[in-house]
């Protein structure tokens, strides 16, 4: 499948899931379901499945550790010298950590694997992981900082340390770390199981986008699409080029770093004092831009890297 196939494909579940809520077929319940579906079987056996069966050297390697937490830091920063002048305290909060919490888990590994596979789909699942960690540690601690609200940060990473896509991780490094062998029946249902993992939850995705709140700010929409969509992703390029990295890991590393805000800054913002319809009105506009934009990333991958 062509990266203009992939990515159309992605666009037209996005709207069939957008549709399906607005119709009432996909109601909050099913809708609920779904994603229960993507997160705790499909992406677990995804993100398994393409670690176990490879050396650990070839996945867990240093340079892609550092770059990954080098250019969330550095889109935070970007974020927050972009925005920092907003007087709203809740709007300048969520724009300031949408400008780089990306969607990892819903779209990054199932669209990488979908895209390159290999090791670069198991490389992008180091990220996911190390990636959950700075996110949900950066995040809630700008959001409390700007928006003067209350969180634990230690019961937030205690959410992330029992994220089942995560405990597929470690499990799937532990197996790769022993050597361990997964029977081919075995690999090949898994293999199965995870190719669902990005339809499923882009149905989910598109039937949790919402424009309830209309047009909100377009200027700060604007602002934060364009780091989070263009500015990053070169950065990101930036990064790992001057790291020396390999091309899968360079490929994984951008690709993820490149994908839309997460739904989960909705959640965030609802609970930290940000503003929810700005929150949901970027998750929007950064998940449909992106179709347009990856299309580009790929491309320069296959060049650069």
């Amino acid at each position: 499948m062509s990266v203009a196939t992939q990515l159309g494909y992605m666009l037209a579940l996005l709207a069939l899931g957008a549709g399906a809520r607005a119709v009432g077929v996909l109601t909050p319940d099913r809708r609920d379901a779904l994603t229960a579906a993507a997160f705790y079987v499909a992406l677990p056996a995804l993100v398994f499945e393409s670690t176990v069966g490879r050396a650990l050297e070839e996945v867990l390697v240093w340079r892609l550790l550092v770059g990954v937490v080098v250019v969330l830091f550095a889109a935070a920063a970007l974020g927050w010298l972009v925005h920092r002048r907003r007087a709203d305290p809740a709007r300048r909060g969520v724009a300031v950590v949408q400008s780089y919490h990306c969607n990892m888990g819903f779209l990054g590994v199932p669209f990488v694997a979908a895209t390159f596979g290999g090791v670069t789909a198991g490389k992008a699942s180091v990220v996911l992981g190390i990636g959950s960690l700075v996110q949900v540690t950066l995040t809630v601690l700008l959001l409390t900082r700007i928006t003067s609200a209350e969180a634990d940060v230690a019961a937030e990473l205690r959410g992330v340390a029992r994220n089942p896509v995560l405990i597929a991780l470690l499990l799937g490094l532990a197996g790769s770390a022993v050597g361990v062998q997964v029977p081919t029946l075995a690999a090949d249902a898994l293999s199965a199981v995870g190719t669902l993992a990005l339809p499923v939850a882009l149905l989910a995705v598109g039937a949790s986008l919402s424009t309830e709140g209309g047009l909100v700010d377009p200027p700060a929409v604007g602002a934060v699409a364009a780091v989070k969509l263009l500015a990053m992703p070169v950065v990101a390029l930036a990064v790992f080029l001057a790291l020396g990295a390999a091309p899968t890991t360079v490929r994984a590393g951008v690709l993820m770093l490149a994908m839309p805000t997460a739904v989960s800054t909705y959640i965030y913002a609802s609970e930290l004092g940000g503003d929810r319809d700005l929150a949901s009105a970027t998750v929007v506009a950064t998940t449909v831009g992106a179709v347009a934009t990856l299309f580009v990333v790929v491309r320069a991958l296959g060049v650069v890297a």
